[in-house]
């Protein structure tokens, strides 16, 4: 069982814990839609199965426009919706727990209830008072930097959230809650490593969904490399990206069932078209891909690299061009650090002048030596 040692040490093991409970629950939905949906579904004639083909469960799809616009809806939802949900919990729990708790009192008149009483029948403010503010708060951080490439408008709508929830917070924090004691910290504890791991991984994670997710790279590689006209335009693009599947080669399971008889399957239609990079029926490497996917594969590696080291690159230079201290403040920094030392030397130096005058003051005062005493004799030519 773990028994932290200390109060910090229990407070940024929570904090790790219920994060991470927390990115589950809101960051999955968007990673699945992100980088999973649409990616493992095979082709047709070979669709890839969950548990294999005798469950029928295939691989969910994108739509034909892709999966980002549906990753944007995504995020919409689940950032707006938590952040509106929220306020609205924040301001409305503790007032109507507070409107219960004091239904009594309310019979009574504002004699017999005084305000200190008052005061007191509101919510405890506790020790982990502001952990529910910080996870908030680290948790729309997440969604405006983690996907921000396919929303951007996001850090705006995060922005307009602040400043209702600055005013939802004062109202809450003076009106709903006891006083809290204030208490000095060092820093904001594990907090400051999650922003930090998470403004790391919003690089990775906007790379790959810039080359992955949408279809940015496909077009940039058919217009250089594939355009026939030699023009730098998107003319033929669709075309390009779609590949024939004869329709006569369904195997038996992916053909309609007895009995339905949709437009497309007949002796009219031969073929179909579906989104992908593959040879067709007939090639030497029929449903193979293409020399054409692995040029594009290669080409989003090369952007994820590319884009993650010139990224690090610029964040690593404006961290050394922006000091975490300002100038001033390093300058009186030094300056009291220099005001001590000098107070330590001339404590030292009083001090030892101090001993230095006690020591001589006790050698003049110390007792004499005694000498045996001559008596006085009269000379011998007086007695005469």
């Amino acid at each position: 069982m773990e028994i932290p040692k200390t109060h910090l040490e229990y407070e940024n093991k929570l904090t790790v814990k219920m994060f991470l409970f927390q990115f589950v629950n809101y960051y999955s939905s968007c990673f699945y839609v992100a980088f999973f949906k649409g990616k493992f579904v095979g082709y047709p004639g070979n669709y890839a199965y969950f548990f294999g083909s005798w469950t029928k469960l295939r691989n969910e799809e994108c739509d034909p426009g892709g999966c980002l616009i549906e990753l944007t809806t995504q995020l919409v939802i689940v950032m707006t919706g938590k952040q509106v949900w929220g306020n609205i919990q924040e301001a409305l729990v503790p007032w109507l727990m507070n409107w219960w708790g004091s239904r009594k009192a309310r019979c009574h008149p504002e004699s017999l209830y005084s305000r200190w009483e008052q005061d007191h029948d509101l919510q405890p403010f506790g020790q982990l008072g502001l952990f529910d503010e910080y996870l908030e708060m680290v948790i729309q951080f997440g969604f405006i930097t983690l996907f921000v490439a396919s929303f951007p408008l996001a850090p705006l709508l995060a922005l307009f959230n602040n400043i209702i929830e600055v005013r939802v917070d004062a109202w809450k924090l003076t009106t709903q809650f006891r006083r809290p004691v204030a208490a000095k910290a060092h820093c904001i504890g594990a907090w400051e490593e999650i922003l930090n791991g998470m403004a790391v991984l919003s690089v990775v994670t906007n790379a790959f969904i810039v080359a992955f997710t949408s279809d940015m790279i496909p077009r940039l590689v058919y217009m250089y490399a594939y355009q026939p006209d030699g023009e730098m335009n998107m003319k033929g693009y669709i075309n390009n990206s779609l590949s024939v599947f004869n329709i006569t080669e369904f195997p038996v399971e992916s053909r309609p069932e007895d009995g339905e008889s949709p437009s497309w399957f007949n002796s009219s239609i031969t073929t179909c078209r579906y989104r992908d990079y593959r040879y067709p029926s007939g090639h030497e490497k029929q449903y193979s891909h293409t020399m054409q996917f692995w040029h594009i594969l290669a080409a989003k590696l090369a952007f994820i690299i590319i884009m993650e080291h010139v990224v690090f690159m610029v964040k690593f230079v404006v961290a050394r061009l922006i000091s975490d201290v300002p100038s001033e403040v390093r300058a009186r920094v030094k300056r009291e650090r220099y005001l001590v030392q000098e107070y330590l030397h001339n404590y030292e130096v009083e001090k030892l002048k101090e001993q230095l005058e006690k020591r001589e003051d006790d050698d003049c005062t110390c007792s004499p030596m005694i000498y045996p005493t001559i008596p006085n004799h009269e000379p011998l030519s007086d007695r005469l």
